[in-house]
């Protein structure tokens, strides 16, 4: 597998290849270390930078805009996006069972991928290198970005609809898992209260999150007459 492209691609020429390939290793792989862990720190990393970047791009935006438009650019959906761009599905680590299972392109595994990436890169050269080489994307991806033309985050609206109406979040549940670990899917449920609003199933946690968020905001508003 030629990295030196995907480095090319991406901007970056890592000095550690090591800490590459485990960034672009799936758990799937099982070949010593996989990119869980840094995509843990890459969460943490993009998350700061987003909303660093959308704070100076929006100087007058309310703190609530400035969150949803996060919302919206930090998560897996948009990761994934930002993986597709940079062709990252090419240079993955996966199992062959996983391979004939389109892993290459699932939502969940790129976006897992592109955070490791860039928490790699934060170990190795700083937050500084990492933000460059997101603002670069998030200009070459998002030519226009505002709340109406980015998608919509379901479980956003669904807490500012809660915290609001009832004065509390809501509650997501793992209901149930099902499928073997390269072909995971999860039947999660929203509860306020103690009351089950919605369940449904996903492929990850998140978008069976966003699937439930959205159901009960349906509910929500026919109950609440907004």
């Amino acid at each position: 597998m030629d990295l030196q492209l995907f480095e090319q691609t991406l901007g970056y020429c890592f000095k550690h290849q090591n800490l590459l390939k485990e960034a672009l290793t799936h758990k799937s792989a099982k070949k010593g270390a996989h990119n869980e862990r840094l995509e843990f720190l890459g969460d943490a990393v993009l998350d700061l930078i987003v909303g660093e970047f959308l704070y100076r791009k929006f100087p007058h935006s309310p703190e609530g805009e400035l969150s949803k438009m996060r919302a919206s650019m930090v998560n897996e959906k948009a990761f994934a996006k930002l993986a597709r761009y940079l062709n990252v599905g090419e240079y993955l680590y996966i199992s062959s069972s996983e391979e004939q299972n389109k892993g290459r392109d699932k939502d969940s595994i790129l976006s897992n991928a592109f955070e490791a990436v860039m928490g790699a890169i934060y170990l190795e050269s700083g937050l500084e290198s990492v933000r460059k080489i997101m603002l670069l994307l998030l200009e070459e991806v998002y030519p226009k970005i505002d709340l109406k033309s980015l998608f919509y985050d379901h479980k956003t609206a669904l807490q500012e609809l809660t915290q609001a109406v009832f004065g509390i979040t809501p509650e997501y549940v793992v209901l149930d898992s099902f499928g073997p670990d390269h072909n995971k899917e999860f039947l999660m449920s929203v509860q306020i209260y103690d009351k089950e609003y919605a369940r449904a199933k996903g492929k990850s946690k998140k978008e069976a999150q966003q699937i439930c968020a959205k159901m009960a905001l349906e509910i929500l508003k026919q109950e609440k007459s907004l």
